[in-house]
């Protein structure tokens, strides 16, 4: 039997899912881009859980970042972009460039985080404002009707 009425706006009436329909909820894969606030967001994260006053191989930061977030793609120019804008903001905030130290080791380029109680509240906040430009990006998406930052 079909209802005849004509549809109004904002007339969507739902019945139960079918036996058997999967969910929808999958998400595509993401490829870490230079530049994007949940990328850096994501290697943000990471680096906040780093042992201090180590060094760590840079490439075993990608291996974590992509085994820690199975659906997105790090590859090291993006999670290098991430750390020498953590290193700059660095320098710029406290005038030294010890608290971010990127470099070359025997196997590979490495970073390595001062230890001292000032690297958590500022990397946090580093944090915060990637979140920001994460909900603004959001926000922007909504307002364009899906249009990304580019049009």
């Amino acid at each position: 039997m079909i209802d005849r009425h004509a549809a109004a706006p904002g007339d969507v009436r739902l019945r139960p899912a079918p036996d058997g329909l999967p969910d929808p909820h999958l998400t595509p894969p993401v490829v870490a881009e230079a530049g994007d606030p949940f990328s850096a967001l994501r290697v943000i994260d990471l680096v906040a859980r780093v042992e201090r006053g180590r060094p760590v191989r840079i490439d075993d930061l990608v291996a974590a970042l992509n085994a820690r977030h199975l659906d997105w793609l790090f590859d090291p120019a993006v999670v290098v972009d991430v750390l020498v804008a953590l290193q700059a903001n660095w320098m710029a905030d406290y005038r030294n460039a010890s608290g971010i130290v990127l470099e070359d080791g025997p196997y590979g380029p490495t970073l390595v985080l001062e230890e001292s109680s000032r690297v958590d509240p500022w990397i946090v906040g580093q944090a915060l404002r990637e979140a920001a430009a994460c909900r603004l990006r959001l926000a922007e998406f909504a307002r364009r009707d899906g249009t990304n930052h580019l049009g």
